[in-house]
């Protein structure tokens, strides 16, 4: 059976870098017990894993198992090493700035159809695009809407569904015309998302309809079938049922007009946002 290989990062403490500008909620103070990892290059998470995987700068990576060995690399290598679990077609779990995600290569089909496969999914439910910035949006969909208005959102726990362009891989929702973006308030999956010469595909880390995830050991289920696993501690209050709403999910592929696809943790602001400042009305009026 095939294990991942697991890093853990802390991304908070003293020189941990703060939320940026967007409608991020922030990391809070999400800690592992095993390692500090402030923001700076001097960072160092801890990697473990055995022989059987590929060796990548000072740590191992890649179909390790979780055992006593500790190997130090710093946030870039972190970052390397996910991104390359992701070329050679694996899937990583990721934190994000609202619960734990499951990512892939979106151009690769292959990894498409793996994260059906892993979550169990319904193959006419879409799966959203996460990508580094803003710029890199205008790439993979069409655009209606200011670009203010995507910065005004983004980063921040709230996916963007707009009209797909032709550069976006034809087998990810084949279904639709449609694909949602993800941009997290999050540096890991900011950074490892411009590692990669393509958006990721992003769902939530757990079995379809099960409940989302804020602690790596709650998706325990699904390690033997990801190729790494980022542990970025607790996200959010694991006790409120409030923080596994996942992302506000908002169709803004019709000009003028919105729709709300999923309440999630970040409604009222988007809401005022869209309407206040840009004067959007909802479709349905």
């Amino acid at each position: 059976m095939r294990r991942a290989a697991r890093i853990a990062l802390a991304l908070a403490g003293d020189g941990a870098a703060g939320p940026e500008p967007g409608l991020g909620l922030g990391l809070g103070c999400a800690r592992s017990a095993r390692l500090l990892l402030p923001a700076g290059d001097e960072a160092q998470p801890q990697l473990r894993g055995t022989a059987r995987g590929r060796r990548r700068g000072r740590g191992w990576v890649g179909r390790g198992s979780l055992t006593p060995l500790r190997c130090r690399a710093g946030w870039r290598e972190a970052v390397s090493a996910a991104a390359g679990a992701l070329r050679a077609g694996g899937l990583v779990a990721v934190p994000t700035d609202t619960v734990y995600g499951v990512a892939g290569l979106a151009q690769d089909s292959g990894a498409v159809r793996s994260i059906y496969s892993l979550k169990g999914r319904n193959g006419r439910k879409p799966l959203a695009i996460c990508l580094g910035d803003v710029e890199r949006l205008y790439r993979y969909c069409r655009v209606n809407v200011p670009d203010e208005l995507l910065r005004d959102l983004l980063p921040g726990p709230v996916t963007l569904v707009l009209q797909r362009s032709e550069e976006l891989n034809k087998d990810l929702n084949p279904f639709t015309s449609l694909v949602g973006v993800r941009i997290p308030n999050h540096p890991f999956i900011r950074e490892l998302a411009r590692a990669c010469s393509g958006p990721l595909a992003l769902t939530s880390a757990n079995i379809s309809s099960q409940a989302s995830t804020l602690t790596v050991s709650e998706f325990q289920d699904l390690w033997p079938q990801l190729s790494l696993i980022i542990d970025g501690g607790p996200i959010g209050d694991i006790q409120s049922p409030e923080c596994r709403l996942g992302s506000t999910v908002v169709d803004l592929s019709v000009s003028g007009k919105f729709s709300i696809i999923r309440p999630g943790c970040a409604l009222t602001p988007t809401v005022e946002i869209l309407t206040q400042k840009y004067g959007l009305v909802p479709e349905s009026s």
